[in-house]
């Protein structure tokens, strides 16, 4: 594992973690200022404070759709933006390897979400979740792969993300 995959990962971490305190405390102190008898927040409103405007707007998306979610770290919700896969792609059928996120030009790996746990591949389609805009950002080509991982030149192209240089 390069350094830069160790820093992303440490970073994603504790990145969830600090949502996840802010949101604790926030409900928190919703909870001790709340007049008597005032009505609780819907279910998945409290915390989830992503912005609404959609950070992979920049980005040519071939395959990929950009998508808000929300994940409920220690019971909390936290929105946040992703790239998952288009619907055609999701409903290919895929056998005998894992999905993975790769930059060609440097060989570098990316991850994915799953669940709330970043991961360097998953089988499924539906799990295909990339929140990592620092590793989009930093190559101008990032390619979502199906195939084996250790050999990543050999996998198929499922989608991909390009960012034009002006």
């Amino acid at each position: 594992m390069s350094a830069r995959t160790a820093f992303r990962t440490v970073s994603l971490a504790l990145a969830a973690a600090t949502l996840a305190l802010t949101a604790a405390q926030g409900a928190q102190a919703a909870t001790r200022t709340a007049p008597a008898g005032a009505v609780a927040p819907a279910a998945g409103t409290a915390g989830a404070t992503a912005s609404d405007e959609n950070p992979f707007r920049h980005i040519d998306l071939e395959g990929l759709k950009a998508e808000k979610r929300l994940m409920y770290p220690a019971g909390h919700p936290v929105a946040f933006w992703s790239l998952v896969l288009d619907d055609e792609r999701v409903s290919r059928t895929y056998k005998g390897g894992r999905f993975f996120v790769y930059a060609p030009a440097t060989g570098e790996f990316g991850w994915m979400l799953d669940t709330d746990i970043a991961t360097r591949t998953v089988k499924d389609p539906h799990q295909v979740v990339i929140a990592d805009l620092d590793f989009l950002n930093s190559h101008p080509r990032v390619e979502v792969r199906y195939g084996n991982p250790d050999q990543p030149k050999k996998a198929r192209v499922v989608a991909r993300t390009t960012i034009w240089m002006h």
